[in-house]
């Protein structure tokens, strides 16, 4: 009977020293400080919705998320340095999220609603189609003389229409 209760006490003083070790290691203040710079998305935004977000440009755009972000100075970060506005393309990202809002607002918004930044009718994959440029869409989609047909280049003319054989 004794052995039974020496082996019920040093399973409970475990399973206590568990819980101290746990509650220890939560620091209560390490809150989470926000997110620095964000410009066109709500500063209170969650972890989680910023990196649905985040993913759904990777996704759209097929790329990753140096795309937009700059390499962290300090060597030792595996991540880009997020809140960094070195790379001109997180400009280009920002000045893209607001033209898509206001097209959806102003020519999406049939129902009146009093949110129109929650409308996604226009968003990044409606261009890209996974491609990091849109001017790189497929010739069927390209409209004629523009980049994407066969043979087209960005910032290339079209070729000149053939002319018809003289046949005398």
């Amino acid at each position: 009977m004794v052995r039974d209760n020496r082996k019920k006490i040093t399973i409970f003083l475990f399973m206590v020293a568990c819980v101290a070790v746990s509650i220890a290691a939560h620091d209560p203040g390490e809150k989470q400080q926000g997110f620095k710079n964000l410009q066109v998305l709500p500063k209170d935004i969650s972890k989680d919705s910023l990196e649905h977000v985040m993913h759904f440009f990777t996704r759209s755009l097929g790329v990753h998320c140096d795309f937009c972000h700059a390499r962290s100075k300090d060597t030792t970060q595996r991540w880009p340095d997020f809140a960094s506005d070195d790379k001109p393309e997180k400009n280009i990202a920002r000045h893209m999220m607001k033209m898509a809002s206001e097209i959806n607002a102003n020519y999406f918004n049939f129902m009146g609603s009093t949110m129109p930044d929650t409308i996604h009718v226009v968003t990044c994959v409606t261009c890209h189609h996974g491609e990091p440029h849109p001017e790189n869409m497929p010739a069927m989609m390209a409209p004629p003389g523009q980049p994407g047909q066969p043979g087209q280049q960005p910032g290339n003319p079209p070729p000149p229409p053939q002319q018809p054989a003289n046949n005398k």
